[in-house]
């Protein structure tokens, strides 16, 4: 009955009636469009090789412009956030 473990989900092979395997993939197989693409798909263990999967596909992206769109608009929220909480900048240039 499964006291103590969790019951298993049942497993379906349906094929339909006139498909052809030799052909490539299947049809009904369903996968993000840019997967081949991306290398962060298959998720590290643990939170220090995830954020390094993904600061590596942020480096190694062939479009600069996506990533200075990225860095203007971090720049833009950290200058809200700090507008936000009245941050002054006199403690730096105190003399």
């Amino acid at each position: 009955m499964g006291l103590l473990t969790k019951r298993k989900n049942k497993k379906f092979s349906y094929t339909p009636r006139y498909y052809k395997s030799e052909s490539e993939g299947s049809p009904f197989e369903i996968s993000q469009k840019f997967d081949e693409y991306r290398r962060t798909i298959e998720t590290p263990k643990g939170i220090k090789g995830k954020f390094s999967a993904a600061w590596d596909e942020y480096r190694e992206t062939p479009k600069g412009g996506a990533n200075r769109r990225v860095l203007y608009i971090c720049i833009v929220l950290l200058v809200v956030f700090l507008f936000i909480i009245d941050f002054d900048l006199s403690i730096f240039f105190n003399k």
